[in-house]
């Protein structure tokens, strides 16, 4: 029997991973683009599916390096290549799985920046309440801190997943499992506030178009925002993208220095530092990111701790050298 090419080999690992991880799309792309790039790896050095070993893999990690990639994204496309590695060798295409002989260097992940409460507030302040372009840019940014939603959950959320009356948002997350999550009443607040107006505007543009000629009806018609589920949409109808939040969080804050950094997964981790600063169960928020690890939810008991510090280095009055050291009389 003819030996499986790479082809076949990555295009069954990832139909595999859709079925029994029930991954979603971004994430089985991102696999892909891991897998196609050890893929041109093994092919430039004659590697087969079959001869895979250590040295090769060892090989893979080196040429990462050597073409500048940090060490985090390292150790990912390294992940993804070990699960597929891992896969032959059950198939019994490998007789002997290699990865476990590599061992990889330490690393510290770095802790992920956070806005402080102050911060939120000014990015809130800062965006244009008076169109229906900046009531929904307040809603989705208030329900992202709100709720910890990750950006793909927030821009995918429909209709019938919102519950104001109770103040909560079921969320489809990462393998298709879903989730109940509270929202706060500032949340709820701006949500109401939104479809309010984003009515208003339709039931005026439809008024319009029922008011005018024939040939311009027609005309105005045409551009009407279509009716849709999605929660979130764009001027013309059209359910929110991932890229569009993005663009309309760094416009909000492109007038503060100190905000001009932030992303829509800053919003995630404020959400889950703030409950833990504030003595939440570790348990409740990894249940509300919807993390499967909780060790993955630990980090933020990290950035606790940090800010324990920082308070403490402040305002305590014996908490630096320079505070303590004893004064000499002259």
């Amino acid at each position: 029997m003819k030996a499986a090419g790479w082809d076949e080999v990555i295009d069954r690992h990832l139909r595999r991973q859709s079925v029994e991880r029930g991954l979603s799309r971004n994430s089985l792309e991102a696999y892909g683009r891991d897998l196609r790039d050890f893929q041109d790896f093994c092919r430039r050095h004659s590697f087969a599916p079959a001869a895979l070993d250590a040295a090769a893999m060892t090989a893979y990690l080196e040429s990462l390096a050597e073409r500048g990639l940090k060490v985090s994204s390292q150790r990912r496309a390294f992940s993804s290549v070990r699960g597929l590695v891992r896969e032959l060798g059950e198939s019994g295409v490998l007789a002997r799985d290699p990865h476990p002989a590599i061992r990889l260097r330490p690393y510290s992940r770095p802790l992920p920046r956070t806005l402080s409460r102050c911060d939120i507030d000014t990015l809130l302040a800062a965006i244009d309440l008076k169109t229906v372009r900046g009531l929904r840019d307040r809603a989705m940014v208030e329900l992202a801190y709100s709720s910890g939603l990750r950006v793909s959950e927030l821009v995918s959320l429909e209709q019938h997943q919102l519950d104001l009356e109770q103040g909560l948002v079921t969320v489809l997350g990462k393998g298709g499992k879903e989730r109940m999550v509270p929202m706060g009443s500032a949340a709820a607040k701006a949500l109401r506030a939104y479809r309010k107006a984003l009515a208003a505007e339709r039931a005026a543009a439809q008024a319009a178009a029922a008011n005018g000629a024939a040939h311009r009806r027609r005309r105005t018609m045409r551009r009407l925002p279509k009716p849709s589920s999605a929660v979130f949409v764009t001027r013309l109808g059209r359910p929110m993208t991932r890229q569009g939040f993005f663009k309309a969080l760094k416009q909000w804050a492109r007038n503060d220095r100190r905000l001009a950094w932030l992303s829509p997964h800053t919003l995630r981790h404020c959400f889950a530092t703030h409950l833990v600063e504030g003595g939440a169960d570790l348990r409740a928020v990894q249940e509300m990111l919807g993390h499967s690890n909780i060790a993955t939810t630990q980090i933020y008991t990290h950035l606790s701790k940090s800010h324990l510090r920082k308070v403490h280095r402040t305002f305590h009055p014996r908490a630096t050298l320079a505070q303590t050291r004893p004064q000499v009389d002259r």
